[in-house]
């Protein structure tokens, strides 16, 4: 890692070196906080977490080949160096922006209230059709994962994209003193995190933050439709690039494919494109001029943009479609909120045989969360899905909001194991099954549990 040796790291988190001097200098390999990971001439980041405390895994790591180690306490007869610091997370934050302040590469962040993730995927797809890319891992966005994230950048790396997610103002601000991106996009700003962000006003100040450290040099990249992210014109005399009807970069000729993907024609100032995005539902499409925009901001031909979103895949728990002893499932269940509900019933309306919707709390919703539950009740009521499966509390309103628009069967349950096998009573093969709520609610489980059962639905009829 370029330049990281014990002394510079020591210095970046103002830290206390404590062994032998000869060995200052070393360079470390890499740095994580999960011992598991820790490699030979890896440097161990203990935190503090609800159910272990990384300080006791420094004898593991230390048998396991780690160069050195950070530590809140003093320890006794360590047989590497350590650096003693006040608060490993903090000291982490402050290795990773020293860290990348020693590389040349572009970094793209992205923030948004729906669509982060999916969006991270299409760009890095168009990256990687010019530049090594790295990219965030799973749900890595937040305070402790994006700095390592960072720390994952080697020097092979050409270009890295990185998610950056928060739920309260000043987060921003942190994660881009951080990652310092060169390319700054925002999706959207919708209801979600309205705990701490109270407004939609609220939440475009807070994702706003992102701008804080962006050079002059720099580009930016927004969705023109949002009638929050259009107001911004000008940051720092960057002009942002906008995309969607009737921006620089739009798209038309679309065509829904079912859970095949969307075809559609995007435009941009460089030419246009035709794109098969093999990903279902249109909200893709803006995923797609999305990415388009960043790989334009980074010079990149339109025949390598068309290729990168036309190779575009999801990830586990992000539109992961599922064939399983007869029936399709749509594996969407990482996070909820009332926009990417939506999104995913619109995408459920194009299976085959019997849709079966089953959803689950979304959090961070703040004072009007159930309104916000029911109103998604009446959506999936409108689209005319066979049926809706819900658990949690809050889901209860989900649950009446269908049922008073009608037109749906509905299945609602306190406890989601309670549901689950209900559901597995209810399927039968050839249903079309999305499974969709907010992390906390641990929805995963639901699809396991389809999984293994499905050679025992296979053959009902």
């Amino acid at each position: 890692m370029k330049n990281m040796t014990l002394k510079h790291i020591t210095e970046a988190c103002h830290g206390t070196y404590i062994g032998q001097e000869n060995k200052i200098q070393t360079e470390i390999k890499g740095a994580v906080t999960d011992s598991r990971q820790v490699e030979d001439g890896f440097l161990f980041i203990p935190l503090k977490g609800a159910r272990a405390d990384g300080h006791d895994f420094i004898p593991d790591v230390i048998q396991k080949g780690a160069s050195a180690v950070l530590s809140e306490r003093c320890l006794s007869d360590c047989a590497v160096p350590y650096i003693q610091v006040e608060s490993c997370e903090q000291a982490l934050k402050e290795i990773a922006e020293y860290y990348r302040s020693q590389l040349s590469i572009p970094i793209v962040g992205i923030t948004g209230s729906v669509g982060k993730t999916s969006t991270k995927e299409m760009i890095a797809s168009v990256l990687s059709q010019k530049y090594h890319v790295l990219k965030t891992a799973g749900n890595f966005n937040n305070e402790i994962g994006l700095p390592l994230t960072l720390l994952r950048i080697r020097q092979e790396h050409q270009a890295a994209v990185v998610e950056m997610g928060i739920s309260d103002f000043g987060e921003m601000h942190r994660l881009a003193k951080m990652a310092r991106p060169n390319i700054c996009l925002i999706t959207n700003i919708g209801i979600c995190h309205l705990e701490n962000l109270k407004t939609r006003d609220g939440i475009l100040k807070a994702k706003s933050e992102i701008f804080d450290y962006l050079e002059p040099e720099c580009h930016i990249v927004l969705n023109g439709e949002d009638d929050k992210l259009s107001t911004i014109q000008e940051v720092k005399g960057i002009h942002p690039l906008f995309y969607g009807a009737g921006r620089e970069i739009y798209a038309d000729q679309i065509q829904n494919c079912g859970l095949k993907g969307v075809k559609a024609s995007i435009h941009t100032p460089e030419g246009s494109i035709e794109v098969d995005i093999p990903i279902p539902g249109e909200h893709n499409v803006y995923n797609a001029m999305a990415a388009a925009g960043v790989g334009l901001a980074l010079g990149m031909e339109l025949s390598d943009i068309q290729a990168g979103i036309q190779q575009a895949e999801t990830i586990g728990g992000r539109s992961n479609l599922i064939e399983s002893g007869g029936l399709l499932v749509l594996d969407d269940c990482y996070n909820a909120n009332p926009v990417s509900m939506r999104a995913s019933l619109d995408v459920l309306c194009n299976g085959q045989g019997r849709t079966v919707a089953v959803l689950g709390d979304m959090g961070e919703l703040g004072e009007n969360e159930k309104q916000l539950h029911y109103e998604v009740g009446v959506y999936a009521a409108h689209k005319q899905i066979t049926a809706l499966f819900c658990a949690g509390d809050l889901s209860e309103q989900m649950a009446q909001g269908a049922e008073e628009t009608g037109g749906v069967e509905v299945f609602y349950f306190k406890d989601r194991d309670i549901m689950t096998e209900r559901l597995l009573e209810y399927l039968k093969e050839g249903d079309t099954v999305l499974v969709k709520a907010s992390h906390f609610m641990e929805y995963p489980q639901v699809v396991e549990a389809i999984k293994e059962k499905s050679s025992y639905i296979s053959g009902r009829k």
